[in-house]
């Protein structure tokens, strides 16, 4: 799972829309450092919905923004601070509480335990599932959570609504294996690892509907000129459903186990993944074509001296399809000094040499990004794949 990096900080499609318009049940309105957003300062691409969550079985509601949408996780994720009108049932782990910490990208986690709620996507149906309330302070934080976010405030979010490529978020190992490192029963303030089966973990909400379950469409519009001060579009439930998200035009590029497909960018090769919730492209440049970085030990962002156009390939797991993206890296202080929240064209390096490349949030710019589910099937195959 990946997550944004604040401390850092192609192909043909169906045009995306340039705003929300008309909502239908299975659609969410997404503002990239809009009005779903928190007020006050933000990092860059920032991409917000709103979720409903409701006391199981009863009309006590209430309404969440400030979600961030993130194709590269599983599962919602909300701070305790934004849970005042809902009574939210815990989750037993034996005699215990079940408690969770789920790490991210960026080397940030998120600590808390595992309730049952009501939560509503858009005007869908209900879904009983549990979820995440963010909490540091439940329980004892064990030493393996790392950089546990303590409140919004320091997160930068009111919660993740993870609808990435699998329908729990952790699968398998977790319901294998004790020393999995994400989940925990706790009593009182003692932490204990523990196994937990796939209906006891927290689910992707949107593949837990009963209809438009087989995946998700982000629909974002092309940036203007690269940068923007904010922006709309939409996250479409469902591939193949109803009329507003059949896909047209698009290629389906399946992935692996764990959500990853190839990119080769410069004769260097990548394992790599698509997520909304990273606001920028993150790799590490292949060695015959170095970028340039930012000034400062603590900044990885990449400057160069003047806009970069770069072309990768990306190949889905099994060796087929193959397609060209193109993409832009340009100057990261200059753009930030701009004025503006929203960029099509920054980039990082990534932290780990060998590691991954990540099509941040500037990879959905202009584009519709259909993530389907695994094993979901759809007119574009069977679950899990990317297709755009």
């Amino acid at each position: 799972m990946m997550e944004l990096v604040t401390a850092c900080g192609g192909g043909s499609s169906e045009p995306a829309p340039s705003a929300p318009g008309p909502v239908a049940a299975n659609v969410l309105p997404i503002t990239v450092n809009g009005a779903l957003c928190s007020a006050g300062a933000a990092y860059p691409n920032k991409p917000c919905v709103s979720v409903t969550v409701c006391t199981p079985g009863t009309a006590e509601c209430e309404t969440i923004t400030d979600i961030l949408l993130d194709t590269g996780s599983y599962g919602l994720r909300i701070f305790k601070d934004a849970l005042t009108n809902v009574n939210l049932q815990q989750v037993a782990a034996g005699t215990g509480s079940l408690t969770e910490c789920v790490g991210f990208g960026d080397g940030t986690s998120l600590w808390g335990p595992v309730q049952t709620a009501d939560v509503i996507l858009g005007n869908e149906p209900a879904v009983r599932i549990p979820i995440q309330v963010i909490d540091s302070t439940f329980g004892t934080l064990p030493v393996s959570c790392f950089d546990a976010h303590q409140s919004p405030a320091d997160a930068q979010y009111t919660g993740i609504l993870g609808v990435g490529l699998f329908t729990e978020d952790c699968g398998t190992m977790c319901r294998d294996n004790v020393d999995n490192g994400i989940y925990y029963a706790c009593n009182g303030t003692d932490c204990i690892k523990t196994a937990v089966p796939l209906a006891g973990q927290v689910p992707n909400p949107a593949a837990a509907l009963p209809g438009d379950n087989n995946g998700v469409i982000v629909q974002l519009p092309t940036v203007p000129d690269g940068k923007a001060a904010s922006l709309n579009g939409q996250l479409v439930l469902g591939i193949g459903t109803q009329s507003n998200n059949t896909p047209s035009g698009v290629t389906a590029y399946g992935a692996n186990e764990i959500g990853e497909f190839t990119t080769l960018l410069s004769g260097k090769t990548y394992r790599s993944f698509i997520d909304s919730g990273s606001n920028g492209f993150f790799f590490s440049p292949p060695a015959s074509s170095p970028i340039p970085i930012c000034g400062g030990l603590d900044s990885p962002w990449f400057c160069p001296s003047s806009k970069l156009d770069l072309s990768a390939t990306n190949t889905g797991d099994g060796g087929a399809p193959s397609g060209e993206v193109a993409f832009q890296i340009d100057n990261f202080t200059n753009l930030i000094g701009s004025g503006n929240s929203v960029f099509a064209e920054i980039g990082a390096n990534f932290p780990v040499r060998r590691g991954p490349f990540d099509w941040g949030l500037p990879f959905f710019f202009g584009q519709n990004v259909f993530v389907g589910f695994d094993g979901r099937s759809s007119n574009l195959g069977d679950g899990p794949y990317w297709a755009y």
